[in-house]
């Protein structure tokens, strides 16, 4: 994978400094952690509106989704409008799936200040579980899973400190950044569990679980909200390698930042563990506009979108809706 990643182009980068002119890394990196881009809506006609949290209460579908998929959305919305032209508009929202499931599903929720619905019409997690807890509740039936992704590490172009794989991140001169353990799937599920297969677990975390915060003091850092600070930090000098998707890379080069990944091998990556499930809440209020969705989502142009971003094709069965288990 390492090689795919690797290849991105000089085009991109040169679109970017033209944009940017004489802006820092820093502050070209800010730009993109979250905030307004985490919330969009989708017209038919082709503009996005960003951060108009208001738009959960009223567009013609709404869909709060797992945040690492975030550079796929305009590709795959403006390909869904495309079939479906009298969906007008569109409202994804785009972070961590648990803070979506305890705090904007369970509990009224709010962003920026804004109260956001708590009933969208789709929602999608990295972990089948959150969509479990929600049939628990009586909020949801059915589910497919509809893509897969795994594990990479996240360096500088050029790999100043030669890191050869996730092993490394044990060293002792070697500054890590990790997905925060308390709200982010990615390392909650899946990060700590490749750690602890690795047996370096507690040398790379002291066992802590916290956020925004030294677990190890000047070796490794946990993020306040999203694994997206995480290129932000190796911009800034503040970290030489953090774990994170490996789509995540991909995007980062397409947009010309120095950037490489670093191919974590399987099983270690979660590459047969990773899968994106996504199901309808039976609270929503556009239930038609939904299953639509969901059916495109099985197509072969939705998964030719996310194969595109690097993300791994769903058999044909992983893409027929099916109940979710007992309650």
């Amino acid at each position: 994978m390492s090689k795919i990643i690797n290849t991105g182009r000089a085009t991109a980068l040169a679109m970017l400094v033209a944009v940017c002119g004489f802006m820092s890394n820093a502050a070209i990196a800010s730009k993109d952690v979250g905030m307004g881009h985490d919330h969009r809506t989708f017209q038919a006609n082709g503009k996005i509106d960003y951060g108009r949290v208001g738009d959960s209460y009223t567009a013609d579908l709404v869909m709060y989704l797992a945040g690492n998929q975030f550079m796929v959305m305009k590709d795959l919305i403006g390909a869904f409008q495309k079939r479906n032209p009298d969906i007008k508009s569109v409202f994804v929202e785009t972070i961590p799936p648990g803070q979506i499931l305890k705090g904007q599903i369970l509990k009224q929720g709010k962003i920026a200040g804004q109260k956001i619905a708590r009933n969208p019409d789709l929602f999608a997690s990295v972990n089948v579980n959150h969509l479990k807890k929600l049939h628990a509740k009586n909020l949801m039936n059915d589910y497919m899973i509809y893509t897969h992704n795994k594990l990479a590490l996240e360096v500088l172009e050029g790999n100043p400190k030669h890191i050869k794989g996730p092993r490394d991140l044990a060293r002792d001169d070697i500054v890590v950044t990790l997905p925060n353990p308390l709200t982010e799937g990615i390392f909650k599920f899946y990060g700590s569990k490749m750690l602890k297969m690795l047996g370096i677990y507690k040398k790379v975390t002291g066992g802590k679980k916290c956020r925004s915060c030294w677990a190890i003091k000047g070796k490794t850092w946990f993020t306040s909200r999203h694994h997206r600070e995480t290129p932000i930090r190796l911009l800034e000098g503040k970290t030489d390698v953090g774990v994170v998707w490996a789509t995540e890379i991909i995007y980062q080069r397409q947009i010309g930042r120095k950037i490489e990944g670093i191919d974590i091998p399987a099983p270690y990556n979660m590459g047969d563990k990773v899968a994106y499930a996504i199901g309808a809440l039976k609270t929503g209020r556009n239930p038609y506009n939904a299953m639509r969705f969901l059916a495109f989502l099985g197509t072969d142009k939705a998964q030719s979108i996310y194969a595109k971003h690097g993300f791994i094709t769903a058999t044909q069965k992983e893409r027929r809706l099916k109940p979710l288990p007992g309650k």
